[in-house]
């Protein structure tokens, strides 16, 4: 089984806040990261918005560590 460190954690945080981000942008055009630690166009936004993408490749490398961590057995079907 797969044991996530700190910043898989983290990183899965990240992710999500930039899904609900982008999911009320999209319903409501409310922008939260951008409402509260400024639009794009400033440089605390910008790292962020950085850091939820850089994130987001962090979570796809997951993904393909607990693809090769899960052993599967095949099943054997008998007619």
């Amino acid at each position: 089984m797969y044991k996530f460190s700190i910043l898989d954690k983290i990183s899965l945080v990240l992710v999500i806040l930039g899904a609900v981000n982008w999911g009320l942008i999209g319903l409501s055009n409310i922008n939260l990261i951008g409402f509260f630690l400024g639009e794009p166009a400033d440089l605390i936004g910008r790292i962020i918005y950085i850091l939820i993408g850089v994130s987001g490749l962090n979570i796809l490398l997951i993904l393909f560590r607990m693809k090769n961590a899960v052993n599967i057995k095949p099943i054997n079907k008998r007619l």
